[in-house]
């Protein structure tokens, strides 16, 4: 995981590493990464929202952090968390991050 500053949208080093139909897939996947303290953005998430048959929405990370990242969605994917379990991650990310 990278000890870089904040990730931002014109960040060079961004991949793709998974594109959602649903905005709620990506954000449940983005909060999967952060609890881990990988840094996200999520491309297409408005446009997503006005019309989503259109749009699909793109999660992207730093290029240093795409293995780890890939590994995590693997993970969550095969063993898809509880919503108690995403609550208590979500709520670890935000105390960490205070």
């Amino acid at each position: 995981m990278s000890e870089e500053t904040a990730i931002t949208p014109n960040d060079e080093s961004l991949v793709t590493i998974a594109s959602f139909q649903e905005p709620l897939e990506s954000n449940m996947a983005r909060m999967a990464l952060e609890a881990s303290g990988i840094d996200v953005i999520i491309r297409g998430e408005n446009a997503n929202s006005m019309i989503p048959a259109a749009f699909e929405t793109q999660l992207q990370v730093r290029s240093a952090d795409e293995e780890a990242a890939r590994a995590i969605l693997d993970e969550v994917q095969s063993s898809p968390a509880t919503e108690q379990e995403v609550t208590e991650a979500e709520i670890a990310a935000e105390t960490n991050g205070q």
